[in-house]
């Protein structure tokens, strides 16, 4: 059996994270890969980094934290729990334990350390590695229900109200971008700050993204998600849902956009471009109809009136009679009366003089011709 983790294969944050301007913040824990440069500071349940990591700022937890060999935090590293720190570790401000500290050699602390249980000053041993060795020695003495035991508390402890933040070996995280050679996944109501950088890009629900999202493959947005900046994907496509708002360009393959979603920028698909629309949205007619902004003109065929002869029109076609009637409607006769009926007929005899078939149109035709000009 190899003691040896493998690398992290994504990069995750959970619902509800939320980047401030120096600090990541969640309510669970945060699981950093070995060789990795996060240039804030990070807050959370617990912290655990692999080797070689760099934190810009402070380190918050309020169980235990666990920094593996040579790694380095610029600020404070304040534990409301145990603390466990490899060697060679180098904190540039205060170490305030709550708990227990075991704390390997070398170490270096800038303005010393305080811990209110016991400190054991020694290389500590990683986790797995002494879970390995504990259960082999109680299994080889015979008492394999104490490692059953052992084996269910580890199961209970893994269920986790809140899912962890994991940050992939060899990532570099900071203000300006979210640098990953893996998929990323983002939840629901976030606030991030920088450019996210990955593999491929999964963008939750109602949350802010103040950067741009680049992939190598396909790109996902929810519904209800802000990006301020462009989305672009090299090889794959975009699928951008109700709601969202894209404050930039859109550059894919193939392009899936729902009919609410608004892009300030340029779209350029090189494959298809799919509108969606909801199934139970309304039609133009449904809406007109129920806000009462429809034409309130009766057609002759609702008004119970006969077709007039010569009009040329089917008495059983509605909708012959519903483009005639505006038409009519418009051309009412004036209060004038008689003078205005005078001058049509002026109007229709010079039409006749000029010899043409026309002759004088009588009826709805007149009434018609008035209307065109």
């Amino acid at each position: 059996m190899s003691v040896r983790s493998d690398p992290l294969d994504h990069l995750a944050i959970p619902d509800g994270t939320i980047v401030e301007e120096h600090d990541l913040v969640t309510e669970g824990d945060v699981i950093v890969g070995g060789q990795t440069t996060v240039e804030f500071g990070v807050r959370g349940r617990n912290v655990i980094a692999g080797e070689r990591v760099r934190f810009g700022g402070d380190i918050e937890a309020s169980g235990d934290c666990r920094l593996d060999m040579w790694c380095d935090v610029d600020g404070n590293v304040l534990v409301g729990g145990d603390a466990y720190l490899g060697e060679r570790v180098h904190v540039g401000g205060q170490l305030m334990v709550s708990g227990d500290l075991d704390i390997g050699d070398d170490v270096d602390i800038d303005e010393g350390f305080e811990a209110n249980g016991w400190i054991v000053i020694r290389n500590p041993m990683p986790a797995i590695v002494f879970l390995f060795v504990y259960l082999s020695q109680l299994l080889r003495i015979g008492e394999e229900e104490a490692a059953e035991e052992v084996v269910d508390e580890l199961d209970r402890s893994t269920e986790r109200e809140h899912e962890p933040v994991v940050v992939p070996r060899g990532a570099r995280v900071s203000d300006d971008a979210w640098r990953v050679s893996t998929p990323a996944e983002v939840g629901d109501e976030c606030r991030l700050h920088g450019n996210l950088r990955a593999k491929s890009l999964d963008v939750g629900r109602d949350t802010e993204v103040f950067g741009s999202l680049r992939a190598k493959g396909d790109v996902s947005v929810e519904q209800g998600t802000v990006v301020h900046g462009d989305v672009t994907t090299r090889g794959g496509d975009v699928t951008i849902a109700a709601g969202t708002q894209i404050r930039g360009d859109v550059s894919c393959e193939d392009l899936d956009l729902h009919d609410d979603a608004e892009v300030d920028g340029t779209i350029r698909a090189r494959g298809e471009v799919t509108i969606r629309r909801d199934d139970a949205r309304p039609s133009i007619a449904d809406a007109e109809a129920e806000s009462g902004t429809g034409s309130d003109t009766a057609t002759p065929e609702e008004a119970g009136e006969p077709a007039p002869e010569g009009s040329g029109a089917d008495p059983e076609s509605p909708t012959a009679w519903a483009d005639l009637t505006p038409a009519i409607t418009r051309v009412e006769p004036s209060a004038s009366g008689s003078d205005d009926r005078r001058a049509t007929d002026e109007r229709a005899d010079d039409d006749g003089a000029d010899g043409g078939d026309s002759g004088r149109r009588g009826g709805l035709e007149d009434v018609i011709a008035e209307a065109e000009r």
